[in-house]
């Protein structure tokens, strides 16, 4: 199974990342999403799992949770925009969510992909939407197959 993952569009979609996300079977989006127009156009590619952010308005928190949990192929997934934690990093997501062998998020711009405790696989995709923090935007791409850990990727786009 293919995974897209994104973080913080802030309202911009940009024409890149539907290039990159052409193969996957799931994306997920972990916040700060900016727009509900962002997931319906997602949900063109293929399903997705979302979470809202620190910045989303009232009609994406009404709809979405401040945490996902998921199985994919077997492997137990958190999604979470992170800003709960203050200023997340992989060590701090993991011991707030302890049975999570995949942690996905977001609101630190900063591309991220981290193996901790030797058997967790967490990824930041970075920002998608616009430059912020004089960082380039980014998604993630993750490649799940029972059995084998994951295998993840961070794509830069133009």
């Amino acid at each position: 199974m293919r995974l897209g993952v994104i973080s913080d569009t802030h309202g911009l979609l940009r024409p890149e990342v539907f290039d990159v996300f052409q193969q996957v079977d799931h994306i997920l989006h972990a916040g700060d999403i900016g727009s509900p127009q962002i997931l319906i156009e997602l949900e063109a590619l293929a399903r997705v799992t979302a979470v809202y952010g620190n910045t989303d308005g009232p009609e994406l928190r009404a709809r979405l949770p401040q945490v996902a949990e998921l199985e994919l192929d077997g492997f137990a997934i958190v999604v979470t925009h992170g800003d709960q934690l203050g200023h997340p990093t992989p060590d701090a997501l993991h011991a707030a969510f302890p049975r999570a062998e995949i942690i996905v998020y977001g609101h630190t711009h900063k591309p991220l992909l981290k193996l901790v405790d030797r058997t967790v696989t967490v990824m930041n995709p970075g920002g998608a939407g616009r430059p912020r923090f004089g960082i380039a935007p980014s998604v993630g791409v993750m490649e799940l197959e029972a059995g084998i850990p994951p295998r993840g990727r961070l794509v830069r786009l133009p």
